[in-house]
Order: C-alpha cells, then structure tokens, then sequence
C-alpha cells in the first residue's frame, strides 16, 4: 500500500528539522513505497515572516535569555497570544488549504506546535478527518501544544504524558513512544572499527562536546576549560555548522595539552557517541535523546531558557545528567565521575532504562495507520 505522509516542522537543521527527519526514515523502513512531503511550515507559509522570527529567536535566547525565559509557556503570555496566533493561522489558512487539497495526505505529523495547531485549527474549521499528530521534541510539553483536534500525541516520557494528562488530554491520544532519533542510534557502534577510523588513542577517557548541529553555548569556552584537567582526556568537538566557532577552534586545538578531535556538521554522531565515555552538551530534546540510546552519561551545560532548562531538570531529576553551571565546573564534575566510576556506570544504567532508539520506527508505525 502507498501512504501520503505530509511531515511538518519549523527551521532547517533544529531539533524539529532532526526529528521529522527520523520520522521519514522510519516510515521509510515500515513502507519504502509511501510518499513523504516534508516541509518547514513557517518557510513555506510565511517566507519573510520566518526569517524575522529566526532572527529574533536567536538574538533573544543570546542576548537577553531572561525575556525568553519570562515568555517560554507563561500563561498570561498564553492566553494574550491567543488572537495573534488566530490572525497568523487566518491568514495562513489559504495556503495551506490549498497544500492539503494538492497532496491530500492520508496521515499528518508535526515536530512543531505552531503547525500542529494550524493544521488542528483547519480540521475543526473545515471538518477534515485526516488523522493529526503531534510530535514533542522536548521532555515537558508546553500550553500551544494542548489543541481539540490533534488525533494523537507522541511523547518523550511518563512525565511528558502525565502533564498531558493534567491537561484533560484523552490518554488513548498519548503514546510515550519518545523523540523521533534517527534509526541508527538503535544500532551497535562497531567501536574498535571507529576507533581506529578516528584515530582516537587507548585507555584515555574519551569526552564528546557539542551544541547541537547549530554549535550553539559556550563550546569554546569549555573546551580551555577541560584543558586544564589533569587526567589525560581526548575530546571529541562538534562544531556544528557553527564556522565562525570552526575557524576559531582550528587556532586554538594546536596550543592545548590534551588531544582535540574536531568535527564540523557530521552525520555520523551515532559514531561519535558510541566510542564516547561522556557527553558534554546543551540539553536539546534531540541531542539528549540520542546520548540516552546509546547510553552515554550527560553533562548538561548552558540550556537555553525556557525549554531546555525544563530538559535539564527533566535529565537531572531521572539520574542520567550532572549540570555545570559554567564551563569552569566541567573539571570537577567530570574529575568526580572519573574517580568514582560507579557513578558513572549508574547513570549509564539509567540512561539505557530511559532511552528510546526505536522512537522513529514505533512512531512511524502509529503514523501509517493499520
């Protein structure tokens, strides 16, 4: 049988990007003949829109992280939006209508609350049927995501489900199925293989840094600040497409006394993490769901405000993570885990129970329909 999935996310190469990404791979895996439309909603239903609200997003969550964290799921922030948000999904209706009417999908899935409650609005206004999920790519769900007319929710965690719950969502529309990761992440590292690939050296811990595929926070900065451990360490350093950070790593990597390993944008993270003892890293729903598949003891550093910072005290309250405050705490707290291996190996422990490599192919399964 041939599907029409129509996969729907917001910013190239963000976490919502990575995850719709994984989605079209397990619906791939499922059905090699469906037919996958996935598109970034904002770009293509508000071009010049989408690029002011990039802009302004990442100035925000940079130069004054204390507004986002004021605006991130604040209720009076909420309920005041309420008539822009119908403006916007007003004025995106025709568009989008003609979309729908074009591709005709038989399944609908967003990475993204923004479409997922666009698309929720047109259902009721228009009585389509097409079934609707929402995919959530962070560990607490936030108030836009809550809409009558999304068919079923595919989250990270219990506790993503029981905040759902709170909020009279139906549990037959929740399927803790976790982050959509990409299918490989269930797959065993060949280590020695890779190893040998990467020329990483023996018996030494091996650190994997990175912010993800944007590199953003303060990798640089994290990096001295690891340089200055005295246990001999290798690192692992993902730029990301970040090259501003690339170009000043390249001057930096020669004066360091511990060996640097530096990567740009990669698609082998599964890899990377796989020979990784540790994982130093903004707390991304995708980046932390992948570390979990595969295992890898977190240290959370620089989350941004609002939803990262909740994913932080998600990761940290489940045992899986340890939180710099500044990249000046990473000596110690690595230090710590190196000295008491048991620690360590307890929030590996932790970390497996939690993790969810198959996410992408059960929810793609969920998405198919019987």
């Amino acid at each position: 049988m041939q599907n029409r999935i129509l996969l729907m996310y917001i910013t190239a190469r963000s976490g919502h990007d990575q995850a719709a990404r994984a989605l079209e791979q397990g619906i791939r895996l499922l059905n090699p003949r469906a037919e996958i439309l996935k598109i970034d909603a904002f770009e293509y239903l508000n071009p010049i829109l989408a690029k002011i609200v990039d802009r302004m997003y990442l100035s925000v969550v940079q130069k004054l992280p204390e507004l986002w964290d004021y605006l991130y799921d604040n209720p009076k922030v909420v309920q005041r939006s309420e008539r822009l948000r119908a403006l916007l999904h007003q004025y995106d209706s025709p568009r989008l209508k003609g979309l729908l009417e074009e591709f005709q999908p038989q399944s609908i899935a967003c990475t993204q609350a923004f479409p997922c409650g666009l698309v929720s609005d047109h259902k009721k206004e228009h009585g389509s049927s097409t079934p609707l999920y929402g995919v959530i790519t962070d560990f607490t769900p936030h108030a836009y995501w809550v809409n009558s007319h999304i068919d079923g929710y595919i989250v990270p965690a219990e506790e993503s489900r029981r905040w759902l719950l709170d909020r009279r969502v139906e549990p037959s529309r929740i399927h803790t199925f976790g982050i959509p990761i990409d299918p490989r992440f269930s797959e065993p590292t060949p280590a020695e293989l890779v190893r040998r690939r990467l020329q990483l050296a023996g018996g030494i811990p091996t650190v994997l840094l990175m912010g993800g595929g944007q590199g953003l926070g303060p990798i640089l900065e994290a990096v001295r600040a690891l340089d200055k451990m005295e246990r001999k360490v290798q690192l692992l350093v993902v730029a990301g497409t970040n090259e501003r950070l690339y170009h000043r790593l390249i001057t930096l990597v020669p004066h360091l006394r511990h060996p640097v390993h530096l990567f740009g944008h990669v698609e082998f993270i599964a890899d990377l993490m796989g020979v990784a003892d540790f994982i130093v890293t903004k707390p991304g729903g995708l980046t932390t769901s992948e570390a979990l598949a595969k295992g890898l003891p977190i240290i959370v550093l620089d989350p941004i405000p609002g939803q990262e910072v909740k994913n932080a005290h998600f990761l940290t309250g489940a045992k899986v993570a340890r939180q710099a405050q500044a990249p000046g705490d990473l000596p110690r707290l690595l230090s710590r885990l190196l000295e008491h291996p048991h620690e360590a190996e307890e929030m590996r422990a932790f970390a497996r129970q939690l993790g969810k490599p198959h996410a992408a192919v059960e929810s793609a399964r969920l998405i198919l329909g019987p």
